[in-house]
């Protein structure tokens, strides 16, 4: 029988799995253990690294919480003035390179419980190059896209659409970088059970150190100069608003009291802001600031 404990268990796993691979992909940096504990119940447990061969900063979290659930969820289930606890695990990874060539990426995937009865799963993979490279996007989105083929056949359309309004920076009118999938409330219903949704979010997280691990071999020793760590600190710049203005889960944890250090893992470790930088016309980072649009079709 599928239990909010078998999933927590799960995703303890994968969490040590991922770091093994980065880890062993990365060649020197080393993940340090810093375990933790919510005052309103539950923890976790920060995976970080620093200043590896690849990888300049980058958090693998897992988190167990529980407690009364805030007004916000309840007012989103039709809940708002009952008393309802509720119970919240997953993991959450945000890798920062040191070299503009190789992308940040970034995945969710969480499982929630109400003591009223509702569940459901959510998550997410997406993928963010300092500089777009056609054949990348198209690699990442070919992976993605074969693991939610193994599960239902509009997985991929509808969750790739999903994406690309949610990795959106409204403020800049451009989405955060190449899109990926995203997905929420995934819960039994007609035609799927609560196993069949957790094996999809199971692929969904196994995915996650082949397909990275495969852009930190392929793209670690690409030549740049001043001019791309200039433009890779202006993008951070970007990650950094979309994660303070608009991302839910920086937003959830905030609002639960979850542990600041873990939530704010995902920002980087240095970042720009230039007033109204503007590419040259015909350039390369020109070339990026063109993919950054919803809809484009990498298949």
């Amino acid at each position: 029988m599928l239990t909010k404990e078998s999933i927590r268990d799960w995703f303890i796993g994968l969490q040590q799995s991922i770091c093994s691979e980065l880890e062993k992909a990365d060649g020197q940096g080393k993940f340090i253990t810093d375990r933790w504990e919510r005052p309103g119940g539950g923890g976790g447990v920060s995976r970080i690294i620093n200043n590896g061969a690849v990888i300049e900063k980058g958090g693998v979290n897992f988190s167990a919480v529980h407690g009364q659930a805030p007004e916000h969820v309840l007012k989103s289930l039709n809940l708002s003035g009952t008393q309802a606890e509720f119970f919240a695990t997953g993991v959450s990874i945000v890798i920062h390179p040191h070299s503009p060539m190789v992308p940040i990426i970034h995945m969710n995937v969480r499982y929630f419980e109400m003591s009223t009865g509702q569940s459901w799963f959510g998550g997410g993979i997406d993928l963010t190059p300092h500089y777009v490279v056609e054949e990348d996007a198209r690699y990442f989105h070919q992976h993605l896209k074969a693991v939610c083929d193994q599960h239902h056949p509009s997985y991929y359309t509808d969750f790739k659409k999903w994406a690309d309004d949610y990795f959106f920076i409204k403020h800049r009118n451009e989405t955060r970088g190449v899109g990926g999938i995203f997905f929420d409330y995934l819960k039994e219903e007609s035609g799927f059970t609560k196993e069949q949704r957790f094996e999809f979010v199971k692929s969904v997280g196994s995915s996650f150190a082949p397909i990275y691990t495969h852009f930190m071999n392929q793209n670690r020793n690409l030549p740049f100069g001043e001019a791309e760590k200039q433009w890779q600190y202006l993008r951070r710049g970007r990650y950094v608003e979309f994660n303070l203005v608009w991302d839910r889960g920086t937003k959830f944890g905030l609002e639960t009291d979850g542990r600041t250090e873990s939530i704010l893992m995902s920002l980087p470790p240095q970042a720009n802001w230039t007033y109204n930088h503007q590419p040259l016309e015909g350039s390369k980072e020109a070339h990026t600031l063109s993919l950054l649009k919803k809809g484009i079709s990498w298949i």
